[in-house]
Formats: C-alpha cells, structure tokens, sequence
C-alpha cells in the first residue's frame, strides 16, 4: 500500500472527502516548544492531510524548521510539508536546505519567494547566486531533489502583481514549474476566493487551491497583518467586531463566529479543503471544527 508521504498532494486531495491541514511556525524557545507539540497533538487525531512549517525570512529559523519537520516526519503519522522561501540564500544552500530536508524524510516543500529582506513593505531583492522567483525555486525542488511542491495563492492578487490577470500568470507558471498545489494567503471574503479560482481556471491553472484561514481573535493585531499584504479588513466584517474592541472575549467568539461562516462559504463554493493558521494553538481550530461538526 502507498504510503500518503509518497503520493502528490493532488493525489491525496483526489481520494475525495475534505482537506484540512494546519500551520505552525518554529518556535523561539523551549516554552514555546512546548506549545507547539502540544497543539499538535490535540490536532493530530482531526486526521489532517498535511501540517506546514514556515520559515522564517533570510532562512533564520532554518535549523528549526528542518528540526520540527523531521520531528513531525519521525514521531507522528502526520505528513510534514517544509516551507522554503528564496530570501537570504544561493542556490547552492538552498541545495543544502533541502537536502537535509530529504535525509530527515520530508519530502513535500512549500516553495515561496518570501516576504523582501527588509521587511513587508520594502523593495524585492534577490540574493547573489539565489533566485528570483518563486517558479524558479519550484524548478530546483522539483528537477534537482525530485520532492513534492505546493505554493502560496493570493485571494486578492500579490501585494507586488500587476493587475490580477498577471497574478493568476504567475500561478500558472509555478504550476507548469512544477507545483502540484496551492495555498492562499488568509481569506477575507470566500468571494475573493472564488473570484482566484475563476482567474487561475482562465490561464489554465488548475491545481487544486486550498483557501487559508485565519480567525480574527485581536481586531488590531489582524489589521496590521492585513496591511502587510496591500489589502484592508472588509468593512461588513469591521462593523460586526468594532462595537466589540472593549470586549475581548466577545470579540474573540465574534472572530470564531465569522470564520466559521466562512468556512461553509468556502465548503459550499467548492473549495478542496480548508488550511488553518493555527499560530501554534490549537483552541480556535478546535472550535471552528465544533461549529462545522467535524470531530476528531
């Protein structure tokens, strides 16, 4: 029998039912070690499709990122999928990343450009001796290490994209680079979903497209997140947690509340599965999938 570690993710999305796959990034210190594992743990039973890592810009949190993957790789039955971004690296470490990657059994990467070096907001630069795109980091992990290959989707287009036409072209290059599928960056609005699968669908893009979610559980905190990426929190989505601001706990049912929503929305339009920024928690997860009446 196959194992699930050995088969494309759009095989595995193809053996029909829901995707749901969670997120997590290396933490700083043995306090948030502990956090992580154990929101891992309360989330591995849901049976997810895979579990993400990220990497933290100019390859900072590397060691921990190929530590926590092998560590998810060798103790649970979970299918770790490694982030890889093109930020602070030649091609030769990039090579040296993913190689250490395959030797500890991950071998399903997201291959992402990554946020610019200095930072959300500033001018894109390469690195000498790196690369530029996020299809040319596709290409390497594809024709030089032979993994698996998942990239990042925009619901309303990158924050650097032209218009969204060329956008959903930039899709459908990492897809003919070799992507097998997609995630989003967090959904807003299940329309601005549907409106990239429409676009990506147009070019001849059809890899499977997971949308991202993330709850609104701090009003601020997700709108400067937002602003990262050029966009704004939708205003019918404001006016149902503005009144709430001096309520934490209120707001905090209200975030899961419309994310759950969402969730449907997302379902219903056709959506493959569901991908949870979980920020190394599993408490909201847990309750959105109450909401949806899925256990564990």
């Amino acid at each position: 029998m196959t194992h699930p570690r050995d088969l494309s993710m759009r095989e595995l999305l193809a053996q029909g039912g829901r995707s749901f796959s969670f997120e997590f990034f290396p933490p700083k210190d043995e306090a948030g070690e502990q956090q992580l594992w154990q929101a891992i743990t309360e989330l591995e039973p849901f049976g997810p499709t895979f579990v993400s890592v990220t990497y933290g810009a100019g390859g900072t949190t590397r060691d921990r990122t190929v530590a926590i993957t092998a560590r998810i790789a060798r103790e649970t039955d979970l299918l770790p999928v490694a982030h890889l971004t093109c930020v602070g690296h030649t091609t030769d470490e990039l090579d040296a990343v993913l190689d250490e990657l395959g030797e500890a059994g991950v071998h399903h990467v997201m291959a992402l450009r990554g946020d610019p070096p200095d930072g959300p907001g500033s001018p894109w630069t390469s690195t000498e001796g790196g690369l530029t795109y996020a299809n040319e980091l596709v290409a390497l992990v594809r024709e030089r290490h032979g993994m698996r290959v998942g990239v990042a989707a925009f619901p309303e287009g990158h924050v650097d994209a032209v218009d969204l036409e060329q956008d959903a072209k930039v899709l459908k290059a990492k897809q003919d680079a070799g992507a097998e599928f997609a995630v989003t960056d967090m959904v807003l609005r299940a329309s601005d979903y549907v409106g990239l699968v429409e676009r990506a669908d147009a070019v001849g893009a059809d890899l499977p497209i997971i949308p991202g979610i993330m709850p609104i559980l701090n009003l601020r905190s997700m709108e400067r997140m937002v602003e990262f990426s050029g966009r704004d929190l939708p205003a019918e989505t404001v006016a149902r947690l503005q009144p709430l601001a001096d309520d934490p706990p209120a707001l905090r049912a209200e975030g899961i509340a419309i994310a759950t929503e969402q969730c449907a929305q997302l379902l219903d339009a056709g959506a493959p599965g569901l991908h949870f920024y979980t920020l190394n928690r599993s408490k909201a997860t847990r309750e959105i999938f109450a909401n949806l009446r899925i256990s564990a």
